[in-house]
C-alpha cells in the first residue's frame, strides 16, 4: 500500500496544495513561482524516488520567503502524514552526496522531535531567482513540522548552485532510506514502543 498525503495550506501569505507519495518513481509537477526552487523540488523527488504534485500561490510581490517556508512546512506535514505510524520504518538515514567539486551531508532521525542542525555560508544573495538565505528557512520548516532531526552540512564546495543542490539531494537520498520499511523491524525502531 502507498503512503500518501494531500495538504491544503491557505494563509493572507501563501495557498498551496500538495500530494506526496512517499513510495513514488520520482515524478514531479510542481509550480511555486521560483524557477530554480521547481528546479530543486524535481531534483528531491527524481533522487528520493518520491512523486509529488505542488501549486504554490504566493505572495511574490513581496519576496519568495513565504512562498519558501511555507511549501517547507507543507512538506514537513506531508511527510509526517505519509509515514503515519511509523510502524516498521527504518528510522534513520543519511547520505554523503558529491556534486563535482561539492560535498554535502545530510543525516535525518524520524524521531518525532523536531532538531535542526544547517552548517553552511553561501556566497552570493541569489541562485536564479531563489534567495540563498532561504535554503535554510525550507529546510528548517521541514524539520520542525515533520518532527524530524535534521543535520545538513556543507563538507566541500564553493558553487552556490552545485551546494544547494547536492543539499536537496541529498536530503531526498537520506530520507528515502530513512522512510524505508525493513522487515526485521517489528513494530517501532525504538526501547520506548513509541516515537
Amino acid at each position: 500500500m502507498e503512503r500518501v498525503a494531500t495538504i491544503e495550506r491557505n494563509t493572507k501569505e501563501t495557498k498551496i496544495k500538495m500530494k506526496l507519495n512517499i513510495d513514488g518513481t520520482g515524478i514531479a509537477k510542481v509550480e511555486s513561482g521560483i524557477g530554480f526552487f521547481d528546479h530543486m523540488l524535481e531534483g528531491f523527488c527524481k533522487h528520493g524516488f518520491f512523486d509529488m504534485d505542488l501549486q504554490v500561490n504566493g505572495d511574490l510581490q513581496v519576496d519568495g520567503h513565504h512562498t519558501v517556508e511555507d511549501t517547507g512546512i507543507v512538506l514537513g506535514q506531508a511527510i509526517a502524514d505519509a509515514i503515519g505510524d511509523k510502524q516498521g520504518i527504518k528510522r534513520y538515514g543519511s547520505f554523503i552526496l558529491p556534486m563535482d567539486e561539492t560535498l554535502v551531508l545530510c543525516a535525518i532521525d524520524l524521531c518525532g522531535r523536531p532538531y535542526f542542525c544547517f552548517d553552511c555560508d553561501f556566497t552570493v544573495d541569489k541562485v536564479g531567482d531563489l534567495d540563498t538565505e532561504l535554503v535554510r528557512e525550507f529546510f528548517y520548516a521541514i524539520s520542525y513540522k515533520c518532527g524530524m532531526n535534521l543535520h545538513i552540512k556543507k563538507l566541500s564546495g564553493g558553487n552556490n548552485h552545485h551546494v544547494i543542490e547536492a543539499m536537496f539531494k541529498a536530503f531526498a537520498k537520506a530520507l528515502d532510506e530513512a522512510t524505508q520499511k525493513d522487515p526485521r523491524i517489528q513494530g517501532i525502531l525504538s526501547t520506548k514502543g513509541s516515537l
